[in-house]
């Protein structure tokens, strides 16, 4: 079994946004950003070799939108993640599974392409597609607040090329993947749990975007129910550290992994580090 980490490029979101409540004079000790106020985000997305599965999570924003809209998120290379996948020995047509933790554009765009005739089909066209039953009504019925996040051309597709998996609030996707639902950000989120080498890695999806989010009220203006965001964290810290968890962060652009641990002024990071150096 191999975790090979996948570049998907990186993308600039507004820190205000990012950080949420906590105001800027405070998060811009812990995390850069330019004048403009955005901040340089990672697509990071995991791939697990198991031998005969190949099982992705996540597939960053993908190429096939207006150029305008990847100007508007000053996207690094729309083409990353294949070429990634390529540059680690891996063909679109060897991925047997694609774990989608949830189905914002930042997450699912890669999922799908636009073929030579410009049909909208799967780039993975012989994995299953992971998906939560409660991600995916939700997704399909936005609300206003999430609406711009959910693009429909790269959801709905899954589903007509039939390689769309529902699953419900805890299930195994292999012998050393299970998954989990976490709410808050949005609805039916899954955090992907991984067994390596005598360690758990929980891969966070928007549950904990980056290092500088660790402490519990440092939660996104994106998150739908922030509250229940707060408490899904409280429960997540406690089984990390009683665990000693690898968390993989998929959004900060600084730091790959870190451990987490009680302090006196509450969770905060223990070390950080990438999967190679770890398991080295």
């Amino acid at each position: 079994m191999k975790l090979i980490p996948i570049d998907a490029g990186n993308f600039w979101l507004d820190g205000g946004a990012m950080f949420g409540v906590v105001p800027k004079v405070v998060w811009s000790k812990h995390y850069p950003s330019d004048e403009n106020n955005l901040c340089n985000w990672a697509l990071r997305s995991l791939l697990i070799d198991e031998g005969d599965r190949k099982i992705l999570i996540d597939t960053g924003m993908g190429n096939k939108q207006e150029d305008a809209f990847y100007d508007r998120y000053k996207l690094s290379n729309k083409n990353q993640l294949l070429a990634s996948l390529k540059q680690n020995g891996y063909e679109p047509t060897e991925i047997t599974d694609v774990i989608l933790t949830h189905l914002h554009f930042d997450h699912v765009g890669g999922a799908i392409t636009q073929s030579e005739k410009g049909d909208l089909v799967t780039s993975f066209p012989n994995a299953k597609y992971w998906v939560s039953k409660s991600q995916w009504e939700w997704a399909t019925h936005p609300n206003p607040r999430e609406k711009a996040s959910f693009l429909m051309d790269n959801i709905l597709p899954i589903q007509e090329c039939g390689q769309l998996k529902l699953i419900g609030e805890e299930f195994p996707i292999s012998e050393n993947i299970y998954a989990r639902i976490f709410n808050g950000h949005t609805i039916g989120q899954i955090i992907p749990y991984i067994k390596y080498k005598g360690k758990t890695i929980a891969f966070m999806a928007d549950l904990l975007p980056s290092v500088a989010h660790i402490p519990l009220a440092w939660i996104m203006s994106y998150d739908v129910q922030p509250l229940q965001t707060l408490e899904d964290r409280k429960r997540f810290y406690k089984e990390a550290i009683q665990d000693d968890m690898i968390i993989f962060l998929q959004h900060d652009l600084l730091h790959e992994a870190c451990r987490l641990q009680e302090t006196p002024k509450g969770v905060r990071v223990k070390d950080t580090f990438t999967l190679q150096e770890f398991f080295k």
